[in-house]
């Protein structure tokens, strides 16, 4: 066992498989299993960069933000104009997410994809790459066109890049976007199969007639795409956010690139189900931060196959559940990385 663990420290032919890498924790100097979730953590870190000492740093943080015609339903408790608002809060520091990535020592961007209201803030930390002021109502129509849809995709791989050309080699993908549960929540039952009654939560704050006309609203959608190719990836356009699709782009653009992805919540998933329907290797990149407590959340991340760091029942958004598990990440890289292994030991004698 130990001419094994030896080889795979020095290969950089071999390729780490999962029970390799788990061959290798059980060699470290603790008991085996004793660090719990932790030790499935640090295995897919090292699955994932195709190495025994793993790092997410430097690390950055995406936001994409944009609003939604679909509010014009009655979905949601909060006007439109909250998006621009908390763009310009999270640009300047003072929201959860942007409170924890200075923590953290993370740089940040917010990226205005598609809001309603232009925000009028001038910070450095502010993208504006604004598709459209909002999508149409998805309710009664296609939200974007397919030449906006891949527009957006087009932002998120952009950013990426810009992130990846600045040293980045992990990226943290976070949203803002009033209405964009009900998106993602048809994105749920379109790719997932679920039914309306199975993706439909609470949200940011929600009402029993808001939550009833959400899941009207999500049935009628997605009937609309029943009578389209289910192969037909483009038809997503019908159901998506601008915000949905850079975050899709961001994945696609990460995984080309080699980067580590580290996913949100409901919303963030939700793209992710759209970059792997465009392309199914892009999974192997990614980290599922945390389980929100949106219902669909669990749904998504089963038909993703992957494991949430934490499970906090957060539903904030804006990268929050991500940033809260990045703590985590960098310390499974630490101890994997620098442990000793239990035959490098030297016992005192008497």
């Amino acid at each position: 066992m130990v001419n094994g663990i030896e080889k795979l420290l020095t290969s950089t032919s071999n390729t780490l498989t999962q029970e390799s890498i788990q061959a290798f924790i059980g060699q470290l100097c603790k008991p085996p299993g004793s660090l719990g979730r932790w030790e499935r953590v640090a295995t897919r870190l090292c699955w994932i960069q195709q190495t025994l000492k793993p790092c997410v740093r430097p690390a950055e943080l995406l936001i994409f933000a944009a609003d939604h015609g679909v509010v014009e339903e009655g979905v949601t408790l909060w006007p439109s104009a909250i998006t621009t608002c908390m763009v310009e809060t999270i640009a300047s520091g003072k929201s959860a997410s942007a409170a924890l990535a200075i923590e953290y020592g993370l740089e940040y961007r917010v990226i205005d994809v598609g809001c309603k209201i232009p925000p009028t803030l001038e910070h450095k930390r502010l993208i504006r790459q604004s598709i459209s002021k909002g999508t149409n109502n998805l309710a009664t129509g296609p939200a974007m066109s397919h030449e906006q849809f891949h527009a957006a995709i087009e932002v998120g791989r952009e950013q990426v890049r810009s992130s990846f050309d600045r040293g980045a080699r992990t990226v943290i993908i976070g949203e803002m976007g009033i209405g964009n549960t009900t998106a993602a929540a048809c994105i749920a039952c379109w790719l997932t199969g679920a039914d309306a009654d199975q993706v439909v939560g609470q949200g940011a704050g929600a009402t029993e007639e808001s939550l009833h006309l959400k899941r009207l609203v999500i049935r009628l959608a997605i009937e609309r795409l029943e009578r389209r190719d289910p192969k037909d990836v483009t038809c997503i356009a019908e159901i998506c956010g601008f915000e949905i699709a850079a975050m899709a782009g961001c994945m696609l653009e990460a995984a080309k690139l080699k980067m580590t992805i580290v996913l949100d919540g409901m919303i963030c998933t939700a793209a992710a189900l759209i970059a792997q329907a465009i392309d199914s290797s892009v999974i192997a990149r990614m980290i599922a931060g945390h389980q929100s407590a949106e219902p669909s959340h669990r749904i998504m991340l089963d038909k993703l196959g992957l494991e949430p760091v934490l499970e906090w029942e957060m539903r904030l958004g804006e990268g929050t559940g991500a940033l809260a598990a990045y703590p985590l990440l960098s310390g499974a890289c630490a101890w994997i990385s620098n442990m000793a292994c239990i035959h490098e030991l030297k016992l005192p004698t008497a």
